[in-house]
């Protein structure tokens, strides 16, 4: 068992908004976190303008592959970060949540998904800070 706090992205295809937020967290929180990210209809692969504006920030996230949630992955999560799920977001008693409406990047040109990369990094930042106190610099 962890005694790291552990955080899960959740949204439908678990291929960019999820991927993007779960990529920042390992950035910024080295190994002090623990990151999943998942979805509830995962797609095939990663949105591939979502991994181009990663690159862009010098984050790589092509080795991560869109996922089901399982039971197991959730409920061993502290905090569990929804987006865009509506209806399929799951609901785990006694885990802290917060979603973020945050726009679907999927088919969005580059321009729109450098800001959704942008604002994630924000809050992932905010999250950061609630569970280890880091602050990035």
């Amino acid at each position: 068992m962890s005694d790291k706090p552990s955080v899960l992205f959740f949204c439908v295809h678990n291929a960019g908004r999820s991927q993007m937020a779960a990529g920042w967290l390992r950035h910024l929180a080295g190994d002090t976190v623990d990151v999943r990210s998942a979805g509830s209809e995962p797609a095939d692969r990663l949105n591939p303008v979502a991994v181009d504006a990663m690159r862009e920030v010098g984050i790589d996230i092509t080795g991560q592959t869109p996922v089901r949630l399982s039971w197991d992955t959730a409920e061993a999560s502290d905090v569990i970060v929804t987006m865009g799920c509506g209806d399929t977001c799951p609901v785990f008693p006694g885990k802290r949540y917060e979603d973020w409406p945050l726009t679907d990047p999927a088919g969005q040109p580059i321009d729109v998904v450098r800001q959704i990369r942008d604002d994630i990094r924000a809050r992932v930042e905010e999250i950061l800070a609630g569970l280890t106190g880091q602050r990035p610099a």
